[in-house]
């Protein structure tokens, strides 16, 4: 068993590489599938629980949340609100609701069938091994193709730039719009911090400030270091003439 059969949940934990709880889950499906365990069953949901989690962090408003209020909210009620955020309509959120309550139901009698299969006259643990390894593959197509359906129709639209964690390029088109609309001046003060004005399509203004070390870090992050080692050498420099100028003192 591979990663094929689950290459939209991949896909969907390569773009959330920042989720630690997201991560952590992916790396127990994977092990426990590749291992034939049914763990990778209660994996399987996890992954679409912490799927959810993240979405509506990402995109619940906190002027008007929608975020689940209790410690433990049950998996549908995360996806209603996952697919709510998302504009999916109401019809597929009641679908996809629908979706996991069966699946819901299945994991369980499962888990009856195995408990029971221990009393069962001999041959029969095979069927309920077969059986097993049918349901662990059916785990993760469904869970797979729940969140493939989640991550795509997140990328259709853009995140609000105020809260979310998603890099510059995933503004690609936005950002083509302010370069070709926008102007830049620039000028630094007395104390030299860079003063940047932004020239708007109205014919306003905005001005920004910027430190050396906050432009270094968010444009350039090997510059940054670079600028970091010179000036640790620079204090050092300036240390050291400070200590000979006490001791000649």
């Amino acid at each position: 068993m591979t990663e094929a059969w689950y290459p939209g949940i991949k896909r969907f934990c390569a773009h959330w590489q920042h989720a630690p709880m997201l991560q952590h889950t992916f790396v127990t499906m994977e092990q426990e599938f590749a291992e034939g365990q049914d763990a990778c069953i209660d994996a399987a949901k996890a992954i679409v629980e912490c799927a959810c989690r993240t979405l509506i962090d990402e995109l619940d408003d906190p002027a008007a949340p929608l975020k689940p209020t209790e410690a433990d909210p049950p998996l549908a009620k995360l996806l209603g609100t996952a697919t709510r955020l998302l504009d999916l309509g109401e019809v597929r959120d009641r679908a996809f609701a629908n979706l996991i309550r069966e699946h819901n139901k299945l994991s369980e009698a499962l888990r009856v069938l195995r408990n029971e299969a221990g009393t069962l006259s001999h041959g029969k643990d095979a069927f309920i091994e077969k059986l097993s390894a049918h349901h662990r593959r059916a785990a993760l197509l469904a869970a797979d193709a729940i969140v493939t359906f989640l991550h795509e129709a997140y990328l259709e639209r853009e995140p609000d730039p105020a809260r979310t964690l998603e890099p510059y390029d995933r503004f690609a088109r936005t950002n083509d719009l302010v370069d070709k609309h926008t102007s830049l001046s620039a000028a630094v003060d007395d104390d030299g911090v860079l003063q940047v004005i932004v020239a708007l399509p109205t014919g306003d203004g905005v001005e920004v400030s910027v430190l050396a070390s906050e432009l270094l870090f968010g444009v350039d992050r090997q510059a940054y270091k670079q600028a970091a080692n010179a000036s640790r050498d620079a204090e050092a420099v300036l240390a050291n003439a400070g200590a000979d100028h006490s001791e000649l003192a």
